[in-house]
């Protein structure tokens, strides 16, 4: 390997242990959001010094200020400067070690899938010889195999003088079969209020937490699906790029959440095929009693018979009352594939995604 390759990859595990020397503090920057990739993150990573030549004292021209061709380099009077200034690099760690750390950081254990595997996947398999094919496919050593036999059998074989020509009979090429194997798939259903009383660093904190929910997801599964529903007094699926930026406001209707959720699941994920988890942010203000007792109708009915985990998250804001957690945890105390999580701030996803995964569901 060449030493610029070995000192790059060197840097590289500098870069990623003081990523995980800091992990915490990363959990909380919601701008990672923006900055996701296909299959990287740049992650910024302060104090770390990038190696600069310094220069001392100039001693005339050339360096800094007046000079002639042919002046030594060296003879200026001015002064280079001796203090280097804050660094700040972008270093790029990809999904999959980002999960592993956030595994060995919260202390994550393997999620164990449930259900029957309904995608499958196509993979060739070179198990047999045919006598067509491509030169790249050609089977050298049965080729070989077969140019000796024939031509030992036909007496042009000289020990003295082994040479072997295949011809085009004695030729032989590699060949395939595509095989199915299934896949373990999941989707994940991210819910967020975004009514009145849910402000920007509430809706800011939610987003947050449920991309690292996802790059854990995305690293247990080989294929995950991924769901996105906002509410306010009315509920709609929304894509990607609108759920983390939405700014919205009005009342709260939560049963029109879990009313959506359901019927999505009900067409497109039979319980038996797929791996369901819900994950629900609110700041746990609903209109009136009558539609809490419709929410908890519907998860009794719908959604918890149906998903591996229902997560609800409820962020703390100065508008919400934060009665909704209460409900859920007086009528579902003990199932359990129910978790509820108060979210004070941002310091406290780190807590909130253990509570969440921290038994591997």
């Amino acid at each position: 390997m060449p030493r610029i390759s070995r000192d790059h990859n060197r840097f590289r595990e500098i870069v990623k242990g003081r990523v995980r020397k800091e992990f915490r503090k990363f959990i909380t920057h919601s701008e990672l959001l923006g900055r996701k990739g296909k299959h990287l993150v740049a992650i910024p990573v302060p104090r770390i010094d990038i190696p600069t030549f310094r220069y001392g004292d100039n001693q005339g021209g050339v360096g800094q200020g007046e000079g002639e061709p042919g002046d030594e380099a060296g003879a200026g009077t001015g002064q280079a400067g001796d203090k280097s200034a804050p660094h700040v690099l972008e270093a790029e760690v990809t999904l999959d070690e980002l999960a592993e750390m956030l595994g060995e950081e919260l202390q994550l254990p393997r999620i164990q899938p449930r259900g029957r595997e309904e995608i499958e996947e196509q993979h060739a398999r070179y198990n047999s010889i045919r006598p067509v094919g491509p030169e790249s496919l050609r089977h050298f050593r049965r080729t070989y195999r077969r140019a000796l036999k024939r031509t030992i059998a036909s007496g042009q074989y000289d020990p003295d003088n082994p040479v072997i020509i295949p011809i085009r009979e004695d030729r032989v090429y590699k060949s395939w079969k595509v095989t199915y194997s299934p896949r373990t798939n999941a989707v994940v259903l991210y819910l967020m209020d975004v009514s009145g009383s849910m402000g920007q660093e509430q809706k800011d904190t939610v987003r947050t937490e449920a991309f690292w929910i996802d790059t854990w997801l995305q690293h247990n599964y080989r294929d995950v699906r991924t769901r996105y529903i906002v509410h306010d007094a009315d509920a709609r699926e929304v894509d990607r790029d609108v759920f983390y930026h939405l700014k919205e406001a009005g009342g709260t209707k939560i049963s029109s959440a879990y009313a959506l959720t359901a019927k999505i699941l009900e067409s497109e994920y039979p319980i038996f095929d797929w791996n369901v988890y819900i994950f629900h942010f609110s700041d746990g203000d609903n209109w009136g009693s009558g539609d809490t007792e419709i929410c908890l109708d519907l998860l009794k009915q719908k959604l918890l018979p149906h998903a591996n985990l229902f997560g609800y998250g409820q962020v703390e804001s100065p508008y919400g009352s934060g009665q909704f957690i209460h409900d859920l945890s007086s009528h579902f105390g003990s199932a359990e594939n129910l978790i509820t999580s108060q979210i004070a701030d941002r310091d406290a996803i780190y807590d909130s995604i253990k509570e969440f995964l921290g038994k591997g569901r």
